[in-house]
């Protein structure tokens, strides 16, 4: 049986409003995929891909820490009020079908936010990281938001959330709406911000 895959990515807005550069958020919109993908890729399941509270959390730890790792940085560890914060999120925006940043305080209590949508059960949590993590080709480490060799940001800032240096705790949740399923990763402290490069 065939299922057509299909995927959002929002970019983070992560970045201070007070950059000139910068739109006060970034809105949602829909990015074409990586090259490698094409635009629409169809793919043979039988099953759905694998889903689970533990399978969730170890394949977050383990694309998250693998890429990382790549650049010497501390792995992330799991936190569970990141997890229930995205989880809460993640339901809201499951049920509005729509995907858009959630709104953040200033300052400390900021929680950098990844978002990811694609076609329900079509994805495994690994491939929804990899999408994130496809951003390195356009990554440079210069200071936020240069960081993108395209010269937007939003081309690269779902990767430089995920290899900030001081970013050291990290939460996900996934859930399904009616015909994407939603992935929401918070990040503690938040990274991206303005005139700081990631490691």
């Amino acid at each position: 049986m065939s299922s057509q895959r299909t995927v959002v990515l929002l970019a983070v807005a992560l970045l201070a409003r007070s950059s000139a550069d910068l739109p006060a958020r970034a809105e949602p919109s829909r990015l074409p995929p990586p090259p490698r993908l094409g635009a629409t890729e169809w793919r043979e399941r039988i099953d759905p891909a694998p889903r689970g509270a533990t399978l969730l959390r170890q394949a977050m730890l383990d694309e998250h820490n693998r890429a990382r790792a790549e650049l010497a940085l501390p792995p992330l560890a799991w936190d569970e009020t990141l997890a229930r914060a995205a989880d809460t999120y993640a339901r809201a925006l499951a049920r509005a079908g729509r995907l858009a940043h959630a709104a953040q305080p200033r300052g400390g209590e900021r929680q950098g936010e990844n978002l990811f949508a694609g076609t329900r059960d079509a994805y495994t949590y690994a491939e929804m990281v990899r999408w994130w993590l496809d951003e390195r080709a356009a990554y440079v480490d210069a200071p936020a938001p240069r960081f993108s060799r395209t010269g937007r940001w939003q081309d690269a800032v779902h990767y430089a959330q995920i290899v900030w240096r001081g970013t050291a705790r990290l939460g996900c949740a996934l859930a399904a709406g009616g015909r994407d399923d939603v992935l929401v990763c918070r990040y503690a402290p938040a990274g991206a911000a303005v005139g700081a490069t990631a490691y």
